[in-house]
């Protein structure tokens, strides 16, 4: 049974015979809207969005077999966004055992490397068999999360918001410099990180830690598209599963000045949440890849 699929509203669904019966059902009824497109080892991928509310679905993909059956083998949790959340370069890798897909930005202002799922799989697919372009213009990211909280915003004067903007913008010109070979921007880079870790070490003796850490984007777990986050509420909207009736946050948070929107089930969320305040919690990345015309 996959984790994530309560933070779409299936809280009640416990077992793997209750996930089935539940694809098996959605596969049949949209079995029609399937998407079919021809790989480059030769097989047939089909695709598959079960809408559950407002662009809210499950997305189930696998092959066709001898007897044109189709045979699932991945599901996903989806919901679709329209904010872009970073528009660098993004490359996009198949993993090793299916059609799954997983996307890579170097974004500079999370200061690593970010993968997420790509949840447009059949889309990617079928503009590589049409030759068109699969390179990127931006990603859309999600990140849907069992169990979340609502911080306190910490609060800066206009000065103070001021100057954190500007260091995080050289921040963000030393981390590119450091990538494009620049050993002094490498040296400088490991300075601040020896300064800022003795500036917070001293702090965390009189302060809690969530007041010294404004945000972060960091993995999580040995699953290489899993993050803790903490980042401001920018936008609250509610939806709900029309199956299940059962309602969820959907959140767009921005963390190292990153916007992504963040999914969670009404239940698994603790604190009220508010427009200004912040969202702590381990979320699974999703992004859908924004092509070049």
């Amino acid at each position: 049974m996959h984790k994530y699929l309560r933070t779409i509203g299936f809280s009640k669904i416990s077992t793997d015979r209750e996930t089935r019966q539940l694809l098996d059902t959605l596969q049949d009824r949209c079995r029609g809207e399937a998407r079919v497109v021809r790989t480059s080892s030769g097989d047939s991928f089909w695709e598959i969005r079960a809408v559950m509310g407002k662009e809210l679905s499950i997305v189930m993909s696998g092959y066709v077999d001898t007897d044109g059956k189709l045979v699932r083998d991945h599901y996903m949790p989806y919901i679709e966004e329209q904010d872009i959340s970073s528009d660098v370069y993004c490359s996009i890798e198949r993993h090793v055992d299916n059609e799954v897909y997983s996307g890579l930005l170097d974004d500079v202002r999370v200061g690593i490397t970010l993968i997420f799922r790509l949840n447009n799989t059949g889309e990617y697919l079928e503009r590589r068999q049409r030759g068109l372009s699969t390179n990127t213009r931006g990603v859309q990211l999600t990140g849907f999360c069992r169990n979340g909280k609502i911080l306190l915003p910490i609060v800066k004067n206009v000065q103070q918001a001021a100057l954190s903007k500007v260091a995080d913008k050289a921040r963000e010109q030393m981390i590119e410099a450091a990538r494009n070979g620049d050993k002094n921007a490498m040296e400088t880079l490991a300075n601040e990180d020896m300064n800022m870790y003795n500036v917070i070490s001293r702090r965390m003796m009189r302060e809690d830690i969530y007041s010294i850490v404004d945000s972060c984007f960091m993995p999580q777990g040995i699953e290489c598209d899993i993050y803790e986050i903490i980042g401001d509420i920018l936008e609250i909207s509610m939806r709900k599963n029309l199956l299940t009736g059962e309602n969820l946050w959907d959140f767009l948070v921005k963390t190292n000045d990153l916007p992504i929107h963040v999914c969670i089930n009404e239940a698994d969320l603790q604190g009220e949440p508010k427009v200004g305040r912040r969202f702590k919690g381990t979320i699974w990345l999703q992004g859908s890849a924004v092509w070049e015309n």
